[in-house]
């Protein structure tokens, strides 16, 4: 039996489609591999039905590169074309012309990102096939390229779609990716690919974040979890907002960093030729909230032939410097049209310039700044995405880009499906909104019930919050808006509806004692256009008691008054009403009617009125005059107390960074002082003390490092030759004493020092000079204070003779 030698990934996927085919496949081909070859190798010999020439499905790595950089991870996607569908997979990556058999023909690795879609294969650990069978359009996975030297690298997958098995040996489930050249290390490997598109194409971009204490709750940080206002452009293929592998600008550590998109757009703005728009949406305080309460950011953007790509970021905050987002997606299909829709799940990624590990760590900049990578959940112990197990990290943002309309000639002569020939056809929806981007609302509460509750024409009224003003400068709207209105059952546009007056108040009760009768009446203002009858009720009546005990030592008592307003503007609250005592007791008696009636009343659910707050004031001072401190602002709650407990946060604080502060020079104790420079007669001692520390950041210099004494022993003999003798003695007897504290010094405590080097030349021939010699650090331990393993500098006097 003839076997397909690329029919590498269908083994396992036949199995799945026809379990009782696969059994007799499986006895009559693989009992001819022997036992001591792996899973892998049998996948390769798998072979099922398979369809060529077809274009239904794709394998796509993002950006569509014809090279990898070693080490660096790209998106790989398998997908469907609607109405397409695949019920099960396999995904695997080969160095070329490896046959699969053994551990070292596969090359790089796969990461998983949902495990709900993906997993690794059991018994073939490098391959990736489907968690459960079932109907899908699209998964996603990333893959790290493999080491230097590789070479050329094949993708290959395999789809299983109702009973049939699709694999292709050049075709759309094949890709092909080569080991980029060192000649042209830090070249973008985006394709230089022409769009062949006419036209223009609008699109709309929904971000919906999914990253919240529920579903990533490790360290979630409570207070302060946001994402940062959305920044891009659709832009050329000669600019590159950020890429995988490539580093950081500016703007984009400062979105990374700080959230802020100012350097970003102004990066942007800069290649005016290479955008057509910028792409901006505000800022999520906080990070998620359900999308009935809060509409997920959107922003509109168009493209054309020229610059059809667009790439957006934004950060997940707080964090040290990570974001998510797409880099140069391509909405130019290669039929000369505009793609209908795009939805990616996003997963966070690191910036490369700083080094922090959680949420909230203190500012740790990367030096050197590192190349911009996927997270992965084996990065560090401390991170809120770590699993020992290396498990795939949760998704924490999905995208959805949508075309909404097309203008101009379009060149492409395949049509789409009716849904898009439609949505181009309707007309552009747009909400007027004033809004400054600098201004961060809550959503619109509902509206109010109308203040009026008869045809008398009132308002009612609805309220957002202001969360955040950005730029003090610029003044935020009114946080509150009116509505005219009428009472229920009344309209000036409907012809049938009657116009009444308000109720005039009640009469008195029937009786001044006991159960009598009270009425109130309204009159018709205006009858129906249409000529018919008014059936609005215009009087009413109902029951009153005014002093229940008709008696002698009962208190004649006026009829109560109407209900005062409700104590709470929403939710549970109290309202009270009075009467007046007429006449005491005819018996002398106290009386003992109450004149005060309380009872609770409910008002709209407080959630529907966001609490009111005031701007933010300015930031604080920072705590410190140099170095890092803290800083703080502060804001008040404007609406009324009886709204409830509010839970906004009314402080902030951040860190902030001043210029180091400066450190001084700091010195050794003075050494011993010398000898005299002569045996005899007038001569000098001199003493040194060596730099511990150079002074930074303007501190104090350092102060003189030499100092000499003049020194006089006795009177010199008239016969020179005992001098120079003894001389000659007292040096010797010095060098040993320093011979001896050099053995002793070699070492010091968390250091491995190498030897001394030799003494320096003497600056002076005679007089006194000063030499010198160094001790360098070899290796420093672990745990080692930077400040006690440093290398080492001596100071010695010589050629103390005379001149």
């Amino acid at each position: 039996m003839g076997l397909h030698p690329q029919a590498l990934l269908a083994w396992p996927l036949l199995a799945l489609a026809f379990p009782s085919v696969a059994l007799g496949f499986l006895d009559e081909t693989l009992e001819k591999a022997t036992k001591s070859e792996g899973y892998c190798s049998r996948i390769l010999r798998a072979q099922g039905t398979r369809r060529e020439g077809y274009n239904e499905f794709s394998l796509r790595v993002e950006g569509d590169p014809e090279f990898y950089k070693p080490g660096n991870s790209y998106r790989v996607t398998l997908s469907a074309a609607t109405p397409a569908y695949f019920r099960g997979f396999t995904l695997i990556a080969l160095k070329e012309g490896k046959e699969g058999d053994k551990e070292e023909d596969h090359a790089g690795t796969f990461q998983i990102i949902d495990e709900e879609e993906t997993q690794f294969m059991s018994n073939c650990p490098v391959a990736v096939t489907e968690s459960t069978p079932r109907r899908r359009t699209r998964i996603q996975v990333f893959w790290t390229a493999p080491p230097a030297g590789t070479r050329c690298v094949i993708l290959k997958a395999s789809i299983v779609q109702k009973r049939i098995i699709y694999f292709q040996d050049e075709g759309s489930l094949t890709k092909k990716l080569c080991e980029q050249d060192s000649a042209f290390e830090g070249v973008t490997d985006k394709p230089i690919l022409d769009c062949c598109a006419c036209g223009t194409a609008k699109y709309r971009l929904t971000f919906y974040g999914n990253w919240s204490e529920k579903t990533h709750p490790k360290d979630f940080p409570r207070r302060t979890n946001h994402w940062s206002a959305i920044i891009g452009s659709s832009h050329s293929k000669n600019y590159i907002l950020w890429e995988y592998g490539g580093y950081a600008s500016e703007g984009v550590k400062q979105v990374a960093e700080l959230g802020s998109p100012v350097k970003m757009e102004e990066e942007i703005r800069q290649q005016s030729d290479e955008v057509l728009t910028v792409i901006k949406a505000k800022a999520q305080w906080p990070a998620w909230q359900p999308v009935n309460v809060r509409a997920a950011p959107s922003a509109e953007f168009s493209v054309d032939r020229h610059r059809h790509l667009m790439s957006f970021l934004t950060m997940l905050g707080p964090s040290p410097d990570w974001n998510v987002g797409l880099s140069a997606e391509d909405l130019c299909t290669k039929d000369c049209g505009w793609v209908q829709k795009v939805v990616q799940d996003l997963i966070p990624w690191d910036a490369g310039t700083d080094s922090g590990v959680t949420y909230e760590s203190p500012n740790k900049p990367t030096v050197p700044q590192e190349k911009i990578r996927p997270l992965t959940s084996l990065d560090h112990p401390q991170s809120p995405f770590y699993d020992p197990e290396g498990g795939s990290i949760k998704l924490v943002a999905r995208v959805v880009i949508e075309r909404i309309a097309r203008k101009g000639e379009q060149c492409n002569i395949v049509p789409d499906n009716v849904d898009d020939i439609v949505a181009d056809l309707a007309p552009e929806e747009k909400e007027e909104d004033d809004t400054p981007e600098t201004c961060i609302y809550s959503n619109w509460s509902p509206w109010s019930a109308c203040s009026s509750s008869t045809c008398e024409k009132g308002k009612r009224m609805r309220q957002r919050m202001l969360k955040a003003q950005l730029d003090l400068s610029v003044p935020c709207p009114d946080t509150q808006d009116f509505q005219p209105c009428m009472g229920p059952g009344c309209s000036d546009e409907d012809g049938s509806t009657c116009m009444m007056s308000e109720w005039i108040t009640w009469s008195p009760c029937s009786v001044s004692c006991g159960m009598g009768t009270r009425s109130r009446e309204r009159y018709v203002k205006q009858f129906p256009e249409d000529g018919s009858m008014c059936k609005v009720p215009t009087e009413e009546t109902e029951k009153c008691i005014v002093n229940e005990e008709c008696a002698p030592s009962s208190c004649l008592v006026t009829e109560w008054g109407e209900w005062d307003e409700c104590s709470a503007s929403c939710g549970m609250g109290m309202k009270k009403r009075y009467r007046m005592i007429k006449m005491t007791p005819a018996d002398g008696s106290m009386c003992k009617t109450e004149t005060t009636e309380a009872e609770k009343c409910m008002m709209p659910e407080c959630h529907t009125i966001p609490c009111m707050l005031s701007p933010w004031s300015e930031w604080s001072d920072c705590s410190v005059t140099c170095g890092k401190g803290m800083r703080t602002r502060q804001r008040m709650l404007k609406s009324a107390a009886e709204l409830g407990d509010c839970n906004e946060e009314l402080e902030q604080v951040e860190k902030c960074m001043l210029p180091e502060c400066p450190i001084d020079c700091e010195l050794t104790e003075w050494s011993h002082w010398s000898e005299c420079n002569k045996s005899c007669g007038k001569g000098h001692m001199i003493r040194t003390r060596m730099i511990k520390m150079e002074p930074q950041f303007g501190g104090a210099p350092c102060p003189e490092t030499v100092q000499r004494k003049k020194c006089r022993i006795r009177k010199c003999l008239r016969n020179p030759s005992i001098e120079k003798r003894r001389w000659k003695e007292a040096r010797e007897k010095r060098r040993s004493e320093q011979a001896k504290k050099d053995i002793d010094s070699e070492q010091y405590p968390g250091c491995k020092m190498r030897p001394w080097t030799a003494w320096s030349e003497c600056t002076k021939l005679c007089g006194g000079g000063i030499q010198e010699r160094f001790m360098i650090v070899k290796k420093r331990f672990k745990n080692t204070q930077f400040t006690s393993c440093k290398d080492k500098k001596e100071i010695r006097a010589c050629n103390v003779h005379p001149c």
